[in-house]
């Protein structure tokens, strides 16, 4: 009977460490609550801060035009959030941009996402960034170069500015 009684306890401990694994996992990842400010926030860009890291010329395939980054995993809302605006993003300047997604969702996929940074000259960018999903860099090919980073924004018009300024950069 004391046994059992041990055992219980034990799965019961388990569960608790487990669910409140799962509750960190989806509150790092999930939106952040509706309150006023968040709301009146909405649509503002959320800038991250860039890290300094030695900064080096992206992979040769890159070259020629800026460079999207997405650090993205199915099971993060945020990306799901902004996956709608960057698919149209793609569309509209597939022949004027790279587009690049390194794909976080498991031990798996950040393993090939590694390997696939490194091979393009991104492995600065994918280490400093490889744990915030729903982040999207926009990038200098040429000197690696972080020219604006965001995170969760779904507005169009904010990556647009800045491709448009990059391209007109690149061009000249």
């Amino acid at each position: 009977m004391n046994q059992h009684r041990n055992i219980r306890q034990q799965v019961m401990k388990l569960s608790l460490v487990a669910t409140l694994g799962m509750v960190t996992i989806l509150a790092a990842c999930s939106d952040k609550g509706s309150d006023k400010a968040n709301v009146a926030n909405a649509n503002q860009v959320k800038e991250v801060a860039v890290k300094t890291t030695k900064a080096q010329p992206l992979a040769q395939e890159l070259q020629g035009k800026p460079v999207v980054v997405d650090i993205f995993a199915t099971w993060c809302a945020g990306c799901r959030k902004i996956k709608p605006t960057l698919e149209a993003i793609k569309k509209d300047y597939a022949d004027t941009a790279n587009f690049v997604v390194l794909d976080v969702t498991d031990k798996g996929t950040t393993q090939a996402a590694e390997a696939k940074a490194k091979k393009l000259g991104l492995e600065n960018f994918f280490a400093t960034h490889k744990s915030k999903t729903a982040t999207v860099g926009i990038l200098d090919p040429a000197t690696g170069k972080v020219l604006k980073l965001f995170h969760k924004n779904p507005n169009k018009g904010d990556y647009v500015a800045v491709l448009n300024t990059a391209i007109d950069q690149i061009n000249k």
